[in-house]
C-alpha cells in the first residue's frame, strides 16, 4: 500500500470525510474544539486539488490551528471545560465527605479516583494537591502510547 493511500484509510482526529453527490460536495471537514469553543473548516477537493491534497490541507490547518489556541496536540480525548463547581476540571468539591475528590482516565481507557481531606490538609491545600494530582495523572495519560 503506497503511503497515500495509507494516510487516506487512516482516522485522524477532529477530521470527518464529506461526500454528498446530489449536492456535489466532496472534501475533509476539520473541527477544532477547545475552552469552549469551536472552530472549522471545509477543504474541498475540486479546491485543493483532489482527495489527498485537501487531506493534507485538511490536516495542515487543523494542526496550525491547534498550535494557536496552545492545545496540546494528540489524538486522545481532552476535556478542556469543567462542569464542576470548582472549575478545575476532574477535581469536585464533595461537601458531604469534606474533600475534593480527584477522577482520570488511564492510559488503558479505565477510570482512575482518589480523593484528599480538607479536614487533614484544610481547604486551600486540599484544592491545591487534588489539582496537582489531576494534572499530573493528566500529563502521564497524554506523554504515554
Amino acid at each position: 500500500m503506497k503511503k497515500d493511500e495509507k494516510i487516506l484509510l487512516e482516522k485522524h482526529k477532529d477530521i470527518a470525510r464529506i461526500d454528498q453527490d446530489i449536492k456535489r460536495t466532496h472534501g475533509w471537514y476539520v473541527r477544532v474544539r477547545y475552552m469552549g469553543k469551536t472552530h472549522s473548516k471545509f477543504f474541498s477537493d475540486r479546491k485543493c486539488g483532489g482527495r489527498y491534497s485537501s487531506l493534507l490541507a485538511a490536516l495542515a490547518w487543523r494542526d496550525k490551528t491547534e498550535s494557536k489556541l496552545g492545545k496540546q496536540r494528540t489524538d486522545k480525548h481532552i476535556v478542556t471545560i469543567s462542569n464542576s463547581k470548582t472549575g478545575v476540571v476532574g477535581v469536585r468539591h464533595n461537601t458531604k465527605l469534606n474533600r475534593f475528590e480527584v477522577s482520570w482516565v488511564t492510559s488503558s481507557g479505565k477510570q482512575g479516583k482518589t480523593s484528599v481531606s480538607i479536614n487533614r490538609h484544610g481547604n486551600e491545600k486540599a484544592f491545591e494537591m487534588a489539582c496537582k494530582i489531576r494534572k499530573e495523572k493528566e500529563a502521564e495519560r497524554l506523554a504515554e502510547g
